[in-house]
């Protein structure tokens, strides 16, 4: 069984981060985008950030520009782009695929574990995964959940 520790992800600035530096926290993974009618869920992101970073939690944003081309810029746009206008300190990380022959491992495990509506496929951006502090998949949220949504499930995880 593989867990969220086993992987290994390029972040926004080009530094590979072994995802065991997040072992024994719960995590929650988002596949983002700039330009996407989802996009003030960032917003809510970093303030389930603030809210819950001193008892063990990290969101980890990973832009995606599989859906509608909603993530046209590079790495440092994107970085300059959630910092300026959400005030984004959670970890992000280089763009991915999240779909297909491309898909970044992390996502095909994600996918794997936690299976949407329609099969395992991310249907779109902000498509969310939460991960307890054992690095297993506790449940997968659309892209339509908005994140104020997810604090009892988080509040659970942290619990355990």
């Amino acid at each position: 069984m593989s867990s969220l520790t086993d992987f290994s992800a390029t972040a926004i600035d080009g530094t590979d981060v072994a995802l065991s530096a997040y072992a024994d926290q719960v995590v929650l993974v988002v596949n983002t985008a700039s330009k996407c009618g989802f996009t003030p869920q960032y917003a809510g992101l970093q303030a389930l950030q603030e809210q819950y970073a001193d008892r063990g939690f990290t969101v980890l944003g990973f832009p995606c520009d599989q859906f509608g081309h909603q993530e046209p810029g590079s790495e440092d746009e994107i970085a300059s782009f959630c910092e300026v206008n959400y005030g984004v300190t959670f970890p992000m990380f280089a763009k991915v695929e999240v779909n297909g022959d491309g898909a970044h491992p992390l996502f095909d495990w994600l996918r794997r574990e936690k299976g949407g509506m329609l099969g395992s496929r991310i249907k779109w951006n902000f498509t969310k995964f939460l991960v307890g502090r054992d690095g297993q998949v506790v449940e997968r949220y659309a892209p339509t959940t908005a994140p104020d949504k997810l604090t009892e499930d988080i509040e659970k995880a942290l619990a355990s």
